[in-house]
């Protein structure tokens, strides 16, 4: 039997990696985080202090891959387990900006290929339905008002000594919209053939849900 792989993208901050981790665990698939990867090549570049010129020969040592530990996918960058320090804001934004560079996004795109040629997989993003995996059985496009997205952050964040004001997040992530949407390459954009899920007024279990039956309605597969 064929492999089935689910794309889905949307923008920052509408819950694609928790809710994409909760649907992959109620189908028994493989997650994919492509945000991690792209998080890992910025946390490499920042912390080498590499120059845009100089970013495409450094890639060559950057040694990005993914894990899977105990059903969990952890990312690395050598032999170091980078998977909580690159959830920072600083490489949140890091990453948005190398991700443009298309010799970033060359050095992930077989990557990811072949884990999904090779797996049940789900896997999210911005720009998977519309470049990484043109040919997925099913494609969502997955937000939620910025406001919303903010709001959730902020929760997320609320415990934090240095939570910065709601203001600020908001501000970030309509900043981030506009790079991601804008930039010259695999701009953020929902796919012609992509099912458009506003999660705006939905919790993380309905959310999960809604994309659950759309994968199951479109591929007739109950796992």
């Amino acid at each position: 039997m064929s492999t089935i792989n689910i794309a889905i993208d949307g923008p920052a901050g509408a819950g694609k990696s928790t809710i994409a981790k909760m649907v992959s665990a109620k189908l028994g698939y493989i997650y994919v985080d492509t945000g991690a990867l792209y998080r890992t090549v910025a946390l490499y570049i920042t912390e080498n202090n590499i120059p845009d010129e100089d970013i495409e020969k450094s890639l060559e040592k950057a040694d990005v891959s993914l894990r899977f530990i105990d059903g969990a996918q952890r990312v690395f960058l050598g032999d170091r387990d980078v998977s909580d320090v690159i959830r920072t804001p600083e490489i949140s934004m890091a990453a948005s900006r190398t991700s443009a560079i298309p010799a970033v996004r060359a050095y992930l795109f077989e990557t990811q290929q072949k884990i999904a040629r090779e797996n049940n997989i789900i896997m999210d993003g911005r720009d998977i339905g519309t470049v990484v995996l043109p040919n997925a059985d099913v494609k969502i496009f997955l937000t939620a008002s910025a406001e919303e997205r903010a709001n959730r952050r902020y929760k997320e964040l609320a415990e934090k000594p240095d939570c910065p004001p709601y203001e600020d997040i908001l501000k970030d992530i309509i900043q981030r919209d506009y790079q991601d949407m804008h930039r010259e390459i695999a701009p953020l954009k929902q796919a012609e053939d992509a099912v458009l899920v506003d999660t705006t007024e939905l919790n993380l279990e309905q959310s999960a849900e809604a994309i659950v039956k759309v994968i199951r309605d479109k591929t007739g597969r109950e796992a």
